[in-house]
């Protein structure tokens, strides 16, 4: 059985493709550019700039998901395990920063 699999969006067409996404979503709730910029705090140009992909912040992100009531969608990017398996001993400790990377031995 051959899988096949959709090669790797490049960073602007991820962009892009969250971009019509969330205008999609927009649309759908039947609110113009105006009215979410608006309720988001922020200016319509941004707003098309993060529907068009053309680079926006992760602040205007944040806060265009909240007035589309999506803003769940952050929770899915990255979520944390509820049980990690190293903190089942009795003498485990959380953890409170990740490791340095180890130098690669030269073969």
């Amino acid at each position: 059985m051959h899988l096949h699999r959709t090669p790797a969006r490049t960073p602007e067409e991820q962009e892009e493709l969250l971009g019509q996404r969330l205008k999609t979503l927009r649309i759908h709730k039947n609110l113009d550019q105006a009215t979410v910029s608006a309720r988001a705090g922020i200016s319509v140009r941004s707003l098309r700039n993060l529907e068009s992909g053309n680079g926006s912040s992760l602040h205007t992100l944040i806060v265009v998901l909240r007035v589309l009531g999506r803003e769940t969608w952050l929770e899915t990017i990255a979520p944390v395990p509820t049980v990690n398996p190293t903190m089942m001993t009795r003498k485990a400790v959380p953890r409170q920063r990740a490791s340095k990377p180890r130098p690669k031995n030269p073969a």
